[in-house]
């Protein structure tokens, strides 16, 4: 399957997610792990478009979920910052998913630094996590 870049911004603008999770996690500093993960979830009878973008980023897993549902997955944070931070700084989602879209990178980008590690950097991401995600003007 060969995906263009402006159909997978677009089919991501509709059915992907930024997802910032936080959950507790006794050997870190706080007792909390924060785990970013790109998510586009599809009923089986599409879950070649999975595959495609599996293909398409080079880099995450596509999992049953439950009964027929399916999801491509990245949460590994290299290949969110080597391959899905870098697509979708070049190509620009649309709807209010770029807002979730920047939020997400900053998140990313507080982990590469140790931010998430602080008190404080924890507290932005919790911020962060927390936002609507309303488009900027």
């Amino acid at each position: 399957m060969n995906l263009d870049p402006k159909w997978v911004v677009g089919f991501v603008d509709g059915e992907g997610c930024f997802h910032i999770g936080i959950s507790k996690h006794a050997s870190m500093k706080d007792g909390v792990q924060v785990l970013p993960e790109f998510v586009v979830t599809q009923h089986k009878r599409d879950v070649q478009v999975l595959y495609g973008l599996k293909a398409f980023f080079k880099c995450g897993v596509v999992r049953h979920e439950k009964q027929n549902v399916f999801c491509y997955r990245v949460r590994d944070r290299k290949a969110l910052e080597a391959h899905i931070l870098p697509f979708f700084e070049r190509h620009k989602l649309k709807t209010k998913k770029r807002v979730d879209f920047l939020k997400f990178r900053r998140v990313v980008k507080m982990m590469s630094e140790g931010l998430h590690l602080s008190t404080e950097g924890l507290k932005e991401i919790r911020i962060l996590r927390e936002s609507p995600s309303t488009r900027e003007t």
